[in-house]
């Protein structure tokens, strides 16, 4: 029996299109057996990976880096060539963060984050802060995009086995970063305007909940004065606290700005018209502000406050403090015996110490 021709050729047209679909089948199956990948796993890297941190004033200060080991390799000008930009540390270009404008060696740069890369030599290093913060180390680093550089001389140190990033004496106003790593470190110093800065963020904080009350314009008016920056903006500040609530303490505040300024006889008029509301601890305080210039103002204070609070072995206790300033040994002797009978456990033995002192024949 024959097959008409027309049945042979669809057939055969089926037999074909099945081959080409097992073909492309099994190379679609292929292909997916070449590159197919399960999720990558999470894994120690060989170079950890690190950030530091450090306030200065109100300014945060964070670097984030990987820590390369020396594993008992030659380090300076080898695995680190000389001459060549590095990036400071391993895999991703480090970083460094300034949450406020800060200086570096005395240049001044604004506040941001910076891609932190650094030019070794065998002498000075160029340490380079750049605006661009995401490069794979320093391979495609550009100088075109430095926005500063500063040269600063390494020094010998202990061995280090990791590289580290550490801040050295760090104060309220600046502080020493060091890259340290091998036998050297690397050091540089960070400053920041901490006064300035404080007054910029007393002045976003006065437009909170803050602004309604007496206590944050006291405040912040005395904290300018502490620094003497800002004064104007001072006098404004107390002058608010004192339309909020008129008490001794921003009284007190605004007699000092004008002493600050130059007008004594307004400064003690004022603070004179504020003493019948002061407190105690109010009253102990403002002696003590006088005590270092104006000792026999400040021994009238402090009689003030004893005949106000005549139960306080404090104020006893500070009278005896101020009459031996203005040498009536006799007269301390008294208050300061009459603070120890008064006063708690925890203070006779330095009371005790202050009488032997006073009463110590020469």
């Amino acid at each position: 029996m024959s097959i008409p021709t027309s049945a042979r050729t669809s057939v055969g047209r089926a037999v074909v299109l099945t081959v080409a679909a097992l073909a492309l089948l099994s190379g679609l199956t292929a292909t997916a057996g070449a590159f197919a990948q399960g999720p990558p796993l999470t894994l120690p890297q060989p170079s950890q990976a690190a950030t530091v941190s450090q306030t200065v004033g109100l300014t945060e200060i964070t670097i984030s880096y990987h820590r390369p080991r020396v594993q008992e390799r030659e380090v300076w000008g080898k695995l680190v060539p000389y001459g060549e930009v590095w990036r400071a540390g391993a895999n991703e270009n480090t970083t460094i963060e300034f949450s406020t404008p800060v200086a570096i060696e005395g240049h001044a740069l604004a506040a941001g984050r910076y891609g932190f890369h650094t030019l070794p030599t065998a002498g000075a290093w160029q340490l380079i802060f750049s605006s661009v913060d995401t490069n794979w180390g320093s391979f495609a680093y550009d100088a075109k995009e430095d926005v500063l550089r500063v040269e600063v001389k390494p020094e010998a140190a202990p061995h280090e086995e990791a590289l580290a990033f550490s801040f050295d004496d760090a104060t309220a106003a600046e502080t020493t970063v060091a890259l340290r790593w091998e036998k050297l470190r690397v050091p540089f110093k960070v400053t920041v305007d901490t006064p300035e800065v404080v007054y910029q963020s007393l002045k976003r904080e006065l437009r909170g909940l803050g602004q309604f009350f007496w206590q944050p314009w006291n405040q912040a008016a005395t904290t300018l004065l502490t620094s003497k920056v800002h004064l104007d903006d001072a006098m404004v500040w107390v002058d608010k606290s004192i339309a909020i609530q008129k008490n001794f303490a921003n009284s007190f505040t605004k007699s000092r700005l004008l002493a600050e300024k130059g007008d004594a006889a307004g400064a003690k008029k004022l603070v004179d018209e504020a003493l019948p509301a002061a407190t105690e601890a109010e009253l102990n305080a403002y002696g003590y502000q006088l005590l270092a210039g104006r000792s026999a103002d400040a021994v009238a204070i402090f009689r003030e406050n004893v005949k106000r609070h005549p139960e306080s072995w404090n104020a006893y206790d500070s009278l005896g403090e101020g009459l031996a300033v203005v040498g009536k040994k006799d007269e301390a002797v008294a208050m300061y015996r009459k603070a120890l009978t008064m006063a708690p456990e925890a203070q006779k033995a330095r009371i005790q110490g202050i009488l032997d002192g006073l009463q110590k024949k020469p």
